[in-house]
């Protein structure tokens, strides 16, 4: 125990006291002689008496004073059954100390993360304001040429009606990425997880990016040719969202004449997808951010070339929910490489119930 325990502090007064019980008795004795066991009985009555009432004192007196600090670093609020309690042998200004301190490190920190919140959604707000002005002011400009003539003009109306459309579009886009970005955060999408073939998968994707990638003259292809299936356990469609957002973006971003690999390692029970580009590279400032909702590298960017603005972060939360992670590596000038890992699936694909008692069909 320490000296800091309040029961030293009685033994302490009580011993003091003792003491002086003492030296009064052997002062009276030099006077008056006294009988011998005045020198025990009487120190050893005012001790014990200094003891008893010392130890009620202190006890109360620390008492309602940390049951007064416990009331307020304790969360919620105190019933009956939470009345604070104390030992006097126990080093309870310590423990006090300590618990204070705690408090106090568990306040700083929510204030922080408070201050963060707030942060992240004063951004969230103003990007997403204005990821749905640019589609919002086109379609005013558009409604209003129209109605102010436009609408009798053959040559302009039908070209201002297909340009509102489109800017239609974009604004549904946005929403309907929005919508799934927030279900995936509350884990309102249920998962059908199930084995399937990820190199066919790949390629299906691959295909359908074929004529965006030829306008760009960007080879997107594998990195190598693999001949057996590459099985994994994991919601096809989903993870066909992964490889779209993925792929697309090396592809928006990526240079004219440039490349995209896919490559997969397969190791224990785990199979690693790599997709690697060799466009302009992202800065490393950047790549803690990346995966924010809106968060764009380049503000100067064209938002008409790159979507919504929440495609990465509608892959984190999709492999988030996998229990799978999705890393980034990138160098300015030479290119990315995005890196995830999907459960490996190495039985039959007849008859199996995931670990998250989804039937797998």
């Amino acid at each position: 125990m320490k000296s800091s325990n309040p029961i030293f502090i009685v033994l302490g007064g009580s011993f003091l006291l003792g003491l002086l019980s003492l030296l009064v008795v052997a002062l009276v004795h030099l006077l008056h002689p006294l009988p011998g066991w005045m020198f025990i009985a009487f120190p050893f009555g005012i001790g014990t008496g200094a003891f008893l009432v010392f130890y009620l004192l202190v006890k109360r007196f620390i008492h309602e004073r940390l049951k007064i600090l416990y009331r307020s670093i304790r969360k919620g609020k105190m019933t009956g059954g939470d009345s604070f309690t104390m030992t006097m042998s126990d080093d309870i200004i310590g423990q006090a100390e300590l618990d204070t301190k705690e408090w106090a490190e568990e306040k700083q920190t929510e204030i922080v993360q408070l201050k963060e919140q707030d942060k992240f959604r004063r951004e969230f707000l103003g990007n997403l304001a204005h990821e749905l002005k640019t589609p919002v002011f086109s379609i005013q400009g558009y409604v209003l040429t129209l109605l102010e003539g436009g609408l009798e003009d053959d040559k302009v109306n039908r070209i201002f009606l297909e340009r509102a459309a489109k800017a239609i579009d974009r604004m549904t886009h946005i929403l309907e990425d929005l919508d799934e970005l927030t279900k995936l955060e509350v884990n309102e999408l249920k998962l059908e997880l199930r084995p399937f073939d990820i190199r066919d998968l790949a390629r299906e994707v691959i295909e359908s990016f074929e004529m965006k990638a030829q306008e760009k003259g960007i080879s997107v292809r594998f990195s190598k040719e693999y001949n057996n299936a590459i099985m994994v356990k994991a919601d096809r469609g989903k993870i066909a969202q992964v490889f779209t957002n993925l792929i697309g973006n090396s592809i928006t971003y990526g240079n004219d004449g440039g490349e995209t690999l896919v490559r997969f390692f397969e190791v224990d029970d785990i199979v690693t997808i790599e997709i690697s580009d060799n466009g302009p590279g992202i800065d490393l400032k950047h790549i803690p951010r990346l995966f924010e909702r809106f968060y764009r590298v380049e503000k100067s960017r064209n938002r008409n070339e790159g979507g919504s603005g929440l495609g990465l972060a509608i892959v984190k939360h999709i492999l988030d929910s996998h229990n799978q992670t999705i890393s980034v590596r990138s160098t300015v000038g030479i290119g990315s490489t995005f890196t995830f890992s999907l459960d490996r699936f190495k039985g039959s694909a007849n008859t199996l119930v995931s670990s998250r008692g989804i039937q797998i069909k």
